[in-house]
């Protein structure tokens, strides 16, 4: 949550007592609402862990999810550089959009957040017909095979590059991303783990 000294610095004044928080995605960094903060949702934010926001036209304060019970549990808050705007990375718990989508702007989707949902989807793949899905019958056939095909993978990779063929390498690191994932699944390991990983590496 924000230090003493951000919630100190924060200018209400600006927006006349109110500040845009932007709400997003803790993995996938998809832009999931936007919203109002006053003082008071601020804290009721902080101190239930809910995005609470301030309804403009309601004039009250609302928590997301009060009614469909799709909260966004608070990861971080982070002010901007101007300490009027809010970032607000969250979990959702079920789709943000009263729509039904996870995204209030859900038609705009980022190549990373296109990998976490493809991440999402081909775990959810584990419980298909073996006999329609190939990634059900790849689930099916075991960490052996599994890891097998993800070696495979990643020798026609790097053939690809030794022969410079840039579509071959892009057809063959789209297979190696694929089968890491399915792999990964299968352990029951995020890819943000091994994002994690990455991040201690470069310290």
């Amino acid at each position: 949550m924000l230090t003493d000294k951000q919630t100190q610095e924060l200018n209400w004044q600006k927006n006349y007592g109110i500040i845009p928080a932007i709400i997003q995605h803790y993995v996938s960094g998809e832009v999931l609402m936007m919203g109002y903060m006053n003082a008071d949702a601020l804290k009721v934010t902080e101190n239930t862990g809910k995005v609470t926001l301030y309804s403009r036209s309601k004039q009250r304060l609302w928590t997301k999810g009060e009614s469909s019970g799709n909260y966004l549990k608070v990861i971080s808050l982070t002010p901007d550089c101007d300490n009027d705007t809010l970032l607000i990375m969250a979990s959702p718990l079920g789709p943000t959009c009263h729509n039904n989508t996870s995204s209030c702007f859900n038609i705009a989707v980022s190549d990373f957040s296109f990998i976490y949902n493809l991440e999402i989807l081909l775990r959810e793949r584990k419980l298909a017909d073996p006999n329609n899905s190939y990634t059900a019958r790849l689930y099916n056939s075991g960490i052996k095979r599994i890891a097998q095909k993800v070696g495979e993978e990643g020798i026609e990779t790097a053939l690809a590059g030794i022969m410079q063929n840039q579509q071959e390498i892009i057809n063959e690191s789209a297979d190696l991303v694929y089968h890491l994932l399915i792999l990964l699944g299968d352990q029951k390991i995020d890819f943000s783990q091994v994002i994690a990983k990455l991040r201690e590496r470069n310290i």
